[in-house]
């Protein structure tokens, strides 16, 4: 009876999924999976099997469990920030400050209206600052200084009517500081940026902004009419063009071509952020770092060479595999991700011409979703594989795409256990385009195929059980055996293939 009531509740998970986490925890978990590098294990209590997130570290919860805020400053931390952190949508408090935090900012942390205080300060942000944090109309403090951000000031700030704290110091922000900068009708009696009667454009729009500081940036222009009243110290270090007595840049520091200033801007204005900042770099650096850079440009050119060169001859030494990453800091350095052979357990890499010849000509296609295609195919040595390409154009593949690849690869590499699905390689080319992972082929089909399309008899009672115990095994392995263990985000009947002889194997994309 007692076995029965087991299998009962095991089967029951099949129809529903083994995952009850809440929408919140699912976008926490894909935060932590773009964390790379947690060297404190302030992440280790974050499980994908709780149902509600609100007893892990750095999350505070509402009565009602919704999540409201994120606070793990000085954590060192190392990864980028992911998109889904958008979802949290009672978050109050985002605090990441003074870590190793890289990549972008993503646009998608404008959907987070309920969101009071933003500090990023002093981790290693690049890009710009999106136009959407405009659309936090309950901020009061946005903190991002100690980054590499450039680009220019969203005008789009000045309409957050309950900002007070703004701190964009010591980046590489350029342009002029938005902001009425012609003189109007003073009302000597108001303080603060509405002390200027008339139309308000810019941060003169903030009604309540109280404290702001833009110095040791590359800020152009003279100082609105409306923000004279910060300390003089809050516009120091930056190439301002005013009248009082500032301590600005060197003009060899602030030399820029306007045509390409001009294409920047209008390049931002469609949208295009990750070439604007590329353009707000390269117009803003001294003339000095010329020769730096082609001597810098050099050594990365040759070490790409004795990385193609590795590459090719790694079946016949013991060198160490090098994953080439997309640069998360453009301009300053390349990430590669270095991962020892005996590491990975044999998962090879494998070009795109010998995947191509595998499933002939990608022809054979036996599954797809919207973001990945699925083929079979038989290897030159006769293994069965099923490859999944990633359904990305090149300019379409962000950094934390690059990242999720990556991560995705060293983890599923890290498994090795009968019941779990085994990646036998992998594949990232840049020409064409390609992000591919392979995978051992189960040749008989999905669970959910056997219990709603399968013959009747041919899932019988000792079929049912063989499935049961092997997915017992694996989740075991999974859960208790791994360390750190291995979280199963959304486990169901789609995700369990099985053998000939109904073997069951989990697959790689439901694993955390």
């Amino acid at each position: 009876m007692k076995a029965l009531l087991i299998m009962a509740v095991i089967c029951g998970t099949f129809l529903q999924g083994c995952s009850s986490i809440s929408d919140e925890g699912l976008a926490l978990l894909a935060f932590k999976d773009a964390i790379y590098d947690d060297p404190n294990l302030v992440l280790s209590n974050w499980n994908g099997l709780d149902q509600q997130p609100c007893n892990w570290s750095g999350i505070n919860c509402a009565p009602s469990g919704a999540v409201q805020a994120l606070n793990l400053p000085n954590s060192s931390l190392k990864g980028v920030l992911a998109p889904e952190l958008g979802l949290l949508a009672s978050l109050q408090t985002l605090n990441l400050r003074a870590n190793n935090i890289l990549g972008t900012i993503p646009r998608e942390l404008g959907r987070l209206k309920n969101l009071q205080n933003l500090d990023l300060a002093l981790n290693q942000l690049s890009g710009v600052i999106p136009n959407e944090i405009g659309n936090l109309s309950n901020i009061a403090r946005i903190v991002l200084e100690g980054n590499n951000l450039a680009g220019t000031i969203p005008p789009e700030l000045g309409g957050l009517e309950k900002l007070e704290v703004l701190c964009l110091q010591r980046n590489r922000l350029q342009g002029a500081i938005p902001g009425d900068s012609q003189p109007m009708n003073i009302t000597p009696k108001l303080q603060g940026p509405y002390n200027v009667r008339g139309r308000k454009s810019g941060l003169c729009g903030s009604k309540q902004l109280k404290i702001a500081n833009f110095s040791h940036n590359f800020l152009v222009g003279i100082i609105p009419i409306c923000l004279k009243y910060l300390p003089r110290s809050s516009f120091e270090w930056n190439c301002l063009q005013d009248n009082a007595n500032l301590h600005q840049r060197p003009q060899e520091q602030c030399e820029f071509n306007v045509i390409g200033w001009n294409q920047a801007r209008n390049n931002t204005r469609n949208g295009n952020q990750e070439h604007e900042a590329s353009e707000r770099r390269h117009i803003s650096k001294p003339l000095w770092l010329l020769p730096l850079e082609i001597i810098m440009g050099s050594v990365v050119a040759l070490f790409f060479v004795i990385a193609a060169v590795m590459t090719i001859f790694k079946h016949r030494t013991n060198a160490a595999m090098i994953i080439p990453w997309k640069k998360l800091l453009s301009g300053h350095e390349q990430k590669a991700l270095i991962t020892d052979v005996g590491d990975i357990n044999g998962v090879q890499v494998m070009s795109r011409a010998e995947l191509e010849a595998a499933c002939e000509d990608f022809s054979n296609v036996i599954g797809s979703s919207p973001d990945s295609m699925v083929y079979k195919g038989i290897t030159s040595q006769g293994t069965e594989i099923a490859v999944t390409s990633m359904r990305f154009a090149r300019e379409d593949w962000t950094t934390q795409l690059e990242l999720y690849f990556q991560r995705k690869v060293t983890d599923l590499a890290k498994l090795n256990h009968r019941n779990i699905v085994k990646l036998l390689g992998y594949c990232a080319e840049n020409e064409p385009f390609t992000r591919m992972l392979v995978f051992e082929y189960a040749s008989n089909g999905t669970l959910y195929e056997h219990l709603h399309y399968g013959e009747p008899g041919q899932l019988n009672w000792s079929a049912r059980m063989k499935i049961i115990v092997g997915l017992a095994h694996g989740l075991q392995y999974m859960h208790h055996e791994l360390v750190p263990p291995v979280a199963i985000l959304d486990l169901d009947s789609n995700a369990v293939y099985l053998t000939e002889d109904f073997s069951p194997k989990v697959g790689g994309n439901v694993l955390g």
